[in-house]
């Protein structure tokens, strides 16, 4: 009998149907993710109603070719992790009662995932971690700095007070026309312009890692109104890299500041905006000279997939932790309470 764990794990906090299956908490065997993109970009943005409806369609197929990719059976599984939140209370249900039912008819536990532990954990599949570590989380809803002293302990020490950086950049692509998603269309935009307009920076309180981004996304909105007004002709090119270069000074200042604060032997970036190419080179640019280590995922496993999923679900396994079948979605799970949760008896 084999001793590798294997644990798969889903994820529908939003929308992407992924599911994903990783061996010894590091191993990527099989990773599938069913894209909604194109069902989403008429609208200018995610539609909750329509996304769940997407799961329920896509939920089994994926499950079926993830098993396929690995050449595993549901036998060879020790167990099921699932995103428990936070995300779209609709979608997220349709994932974690699929879970729920495969772990009851295969009689395997069962294991509820933090979606923002799942970004951070996207990093250990590629270089195992040294803590202390700081993590960087930039994606659509979430912006913070938080530190990890070991496996499954998580401290926010900065968060966005308002826009997270994700909601700003489809903010700006919205006010410039661009297609949804806008962050990447943001970011391809900024490497063909010019920082020509001086937008501004939140840096709050002396000594604060907290991020606010409202007012960026108000300046860049209304340089962009009183240029229309009159009949001024702004490059988008030059606008994007204007707005770009504020958000990634920010971001990059602040981890750099509490890199060196804490003294931590690692900055983890996570979350979507972690593909924008302009805050990866600001980031490592910054951190030239930091005898910090800085890890980047691969771009594959910046965005929503089921492979951070299993990664962060299978740490949570060994220490112990299971879910009940009561387990049920939690839009608002809190990540310090979801790490201090009590190990069953």
């Amino acid at each position: 009998m084999s001793n590798d764990q294997y644990i798969l794990a889903i994820e529908t906090s939003c929308d992407e149907t992924a599911v994903a299956i990783v061996k010894n908490e590091r191993e990527l065997i099989a990773n599938v993710v069913a894209s909604q993109i194109e069902s989403h970009k008429r609208f200018g943005g995610v539609v909750p109603e329509i996304a769940s409806r997407h799961h329920i369609e896509q939920i089994t197929i994926t499950l079926e070719e993830a098993l396929q990719q690995s050449g595993l059976t549901m036998d060879d599984m020790d167990a099921i992790a699932v995103t428990e939140g936070p995300g779209l209370v609709g979608a997220l249900l349709v994932g974690v009662n699929a879970a729920k039912s495969i772990a009851f008819a295969n009689q395997k536990p069962l294991v509820g995932v933090h979606h923002i532990a799942g970004h951070i954990y996207a990093n250990r599949l590629e270089k195992e971690f040294e803590f202390p570590l700081l993590s960087l989380v930039v994606s659509g809803g979430h912006t913070e700095l938080i530190l990890m002293k070991e496996h499954g302990s998580f401290e926010v020490i900065g968060e966005t007070r308002d826009d997270a950086a994700g909601e700003a950049y489809d903010k700006v692509a919205r006010t410039l026309k661009l297609p949804y998603p806008g962050g990447p269309q943001i970011d391809r935009l900024a490497a063909e312009g010019e920082v020509t307009i001086d937008f501004p920076r939140a840096w709050l309180e002396n000594g604060s890692y907290d991020f606010s981004f409202s007012g960026l996304k108000s300046a860049v909105i209304n340089r962009l109104h009183n240029a229309k007004q009159k009949g001024e002709v702004l490059r988008n090119e030059d606008v994007a890299a204007s707005f770009q270069e504020s958000v990634v000074d920010v971001l990059s200042t602040k981890a750099y500041q509490a890199a060196k604060e804490y003294g931590v032997k690692q900055m983890i970036v996570a979350g979507g905006v972690a593909a924008n190419k302009g805050l990866r080179a600001a980031l490592q640019e910054k951190f030239e000279d930091l005898d910090t280590e800085l890890l980047i995922p691969p771009l594959h496993l910046c965005t929503d997939n089921a492979a951070m999923i299993a990664a962060a679900g299978a740490v949570a396994y060994n220490q112990g932790h299971r879910a009940g079948w009561d387990l049920n979605a939690n839009p608002g799970l809190d990540l310090e309470m979801y790490g201090a949760r009590k190990r069953p008896e």
